[in-house]
């Protein structure tokens, strides 16, 4: 009996004891490369400017009944690493989606490109989810295809700032939180890889029919207002009508296409631990639609 409940010990607490020191160090940091920049150095409000507030270099924006709110890059990026620490809401945030992402929908109505770091709202007694997403010459139209791989985190993103960071260059995508990369999308053809320039955003909205266990829960307002915070704002990239030699970012210490054997390790230990949706191994999922699977 005593051997039993020692196995159980080992089984069930030494797991939880790992999990919650964080992953392994990737070892290298590409935040720590890059200077941060003002909020009006980068960006400005897109739509619901009297739900945004920027204070000390914070900005805040929030979603009530009567509007949320939206900000965008000043410049259309080709390649780049794009970086904000946020914090969210914590509570009942069902419905609400704070975001973090880079598109071209405003240039490409009907047929344009995404990649996506959204946090999907909870109740009360869930964690948070974020989402990552790659969209190819996709619309809202109910013909998307989107490329979810969803997460939760090893740590609670509502009790402070945390860093979220996108890198895009012609032959990957690299989605990091922390400076941990948690997922990489490498360039396998044309068709299912964005290559045409894109805008940075940041928004709080609701999308009450899908974002809380497809649409179960929905936004109340009761506990409205739902912000959320961003600061640390981080941008290098090449721009959409700078030069052609403008040289892209590059994700690892190598400088290289890829990730390093240290940085692999700690995505595998994020995925292992964290991941909750695979889009790849949906098997509900078509696909001869995302043929990179």
């Amino acid at each position: 009996m005593a051997l039993l409940l020692l196995s159980l010990f080992l089984i069930f607490v030494f797991p939880l004891r790992n999990n919650a020191e964080g992953p392994p160090s990737p070892g290298y940091y590409p935040s720590s490369r890059i200077g941060s920049i003002g909020f009006k150095q980068g960006y400005t409000n897109l739509w619901g400017p009297q739900h945004q507030r920027l204070d000390q270099g914070e900005l805040t924006i929030w979603l009530d009944r009567a509007s949320g709110s939206g900000f965008k890059s000043l410049t259309p990026y080709k390649s780049g690493y794009f970086g904000t620490a946020m914090k969210l809401q914590p509570g009942y945030t069902a419905g609400v989606i704070t975001s973090f992402y880079l598109s071209n929908n405003e240039d490409y109505p009907g047929n344009h490109d995404e990649i996506d770091i959204e946090f999907l709202g909870t109740t009360e007694d869930k964690p948070y989810t974020v989402q990552t997403n790659v969209y190819v010459r996709g619309s809202g139209d109910g013909n998307i295809i989107g490329r979810e791989m969803r997460f939760h985190l090893w740590f609670d993103p509502t009790q402070n700032f945390h860093n979220y960071a996108i890198l895009w260059n012609p032959t990957e995508i690299i989605f990091f939180v922390d400076d941990v990369p948690i997922r990489r999308y490498p360039r396998k053809s044309d068709s299912t890889f964005p290559t045409r320039h894109m805008w940075v955003y940041g928004s709080i909205w609701d999308a009450s029919s899908w974002a809380t266990e497809n649409g179960k829960y929905k936004a109340d307002y009761s506990y409205q207002p739902f912000i959320g915070r961003y600061k640390n704002f981080k941008i290098s990239g090449c721009d959409a009508n700078g030069p052609a030699s403008c040289r892209p970012q590059s994700g690892s210490p190598s400088g290289s296409s890829g990730l390093s054997s240290q940085q692999n390790e700690a995505m595998a230990w994020v995925q292992r631990n964290y991941k909750v949706y695979d889009y790849c191994h949906d098997p509900a999922r078509d696909h001869t639609q995302t043929p990179e699977c």
